[in-house]
Formats: structure tokens, sequence, C-alpha cells
């Protein structure tokens, strides 16, 4: 037995979150009858699900990729004229990226068909580390680099602090745990410098490696299990 919102999550339709939401509005039925009390439990394997009508399977091929996304994709599932990155990967299930990276930026994108695993990864309330490497068209100071690891205002509120480790003159790491819109970019462009590389090479446990830019590979048993997969 499964409690409803689980199994909508786990099919891949959306987020537990969500899932809970057309629970409470009614939208959900279990064997033709209206399931509104969050909590319900179903055998997948006999009970008839549709939410608004729609027939939902449950679904035992789960899948998890780590692709190293070139420069030039975006990050969606579709975008009228641009390269997008699910045209990186050449299987036949559907599968969405976890979070965002953007255009011009490089490295790590986790790409899943499991609802409840996408929220717990892209919600910035559960904490989890993104690791960065960026290149800045100026050498960057030491000083500079304290006040970003510090914290800065921008955007109305203040960056959280950060783990910030200089690797050349032009060249540090940083780990993030939140992820506001373009927030990198706009932390060096507030300092006076400006990005020219951006990569993530790591999310939680999963870290990008040797993986070539434009390839992808499956999550292996033991990132699976640090996240309860």
């Amino acid at each position: 037995m499964m409690r409803l919102q689980k199994f909508l999550s786990s099919a891949g339709f959306c987020s537990r979150r969500k899932a809970e939401e057309y629970i409470k509005d009614g939208y959900v039925k279990v064997n033709g009858e209206i399931a509104s009390v969050l909590g319900t439990k179903i055998d997948p394997e006999t009970d008839r699900v549709q939410v608004n009508g729609k027939a939902i399977e449950a679904k035992h091929n789960l899948i998890y990729i780590a692709l190293n996304k070139p420069g030039g994709y975006v990050t969606s599932c579709s975008q009228k004229g641009d390269k997008i990155v699910l045209d990186l990967i050449n299987i036949k299930d559907r599968v969405y990226p976890v979070g965002r990276l953007d255009k011009d930026s490089t490295g790590l994108l986790l790409l899943v068909n499991d609802g409840e695993l996408h929220q717990r990864l892209s919600h910035p309330s559960f904490d989890h580390e993104k690791e960065y490497e960026v290149t800045v068209l100026k050498p960057i100071s030491d000083g500079v680099l304290q006040k970003m690891a510090k914290g800065i205002p921008m955007m109305g509120t203040k960056t959280r602090p950060a783990d910030v480790k200089r690797i050349s003159a032009k060249v540090f790491s940083i780990i993030l745990k939140e992820g506001k819109n373009k927030q990198i970019r706009r932390m060096v462009r507030k300092m006076g410098n400006q990005v020219v590389q951006l990569k993530r090479i790591r999310i939680s446990n999963i870290k990008l490696g040797n993986l070539a830019q434009g390839n992808w590979r499956y999550l292996t048993e033991k990132e699976k299990q640090e996240h309860k997969i």
C-alpha cells in the first residue's frame, strides 16, 4: 500500500506537494470515487487513479540521469528556436530537468521522471549543496571572495553564506545552498567583475567527474541510495 500523494509523485505526474493540492481540491479519483483526504492509501497494482479524468499509471521504470550540459542549450522541456537539454538524452522515456542552468552555463544537470525526488532536489528548503567552478574576466581579490562568502545584498535580500575557495587569479569555486536566478553571475557583476565561464561540478553527493560535455550517464546505486531513491 502507498499514500496517494506519493503514488502521484512516484508516477512522475507531479511533485508530492502539488499532488496534495490536487487531492485537497477534489481533482483526484480512486476507483471512480473522489479521494479528497490526504493520507489515503492505495494499492498501485489494483486501484485505478485519475486526476481530472486522466488515468495515472504506476511507473516501474524510474530514471535518474546526470548530464554534462554544454553551453547554448536551454534547461527546458521545450523552447521555440532554442536547443534544449532533452535533445541530448536519447531515451524513449520522458524525463524532466531538476533545477536550472542558464543557457551559457555548463556542467552537471540532473534529469528524472520521479516527481518526489524532483521536489526534494529542486526546492531550496532542502539545503542541498551545489558546487560551481567560476572563471571571471579580471583577477579577483581575496577581499571580494570573502565578501561573496559572507553574503552580499542582492535582489532585495542578502545571499546566504557560501563556501568560496580560490583556484587561480581568475578562477574560484563556490558552494551554494540556494539558487536565485543567475545568482553567481549577479554576485560577480555586483563586485565589479564579469563571469566568462560557469560550470556546475556537483549537486549534493552527485559529482560531474570526468563526464564529457554533452554526454550523460545513469546515477549509480550508491548515489541513489544516498538520496533514498
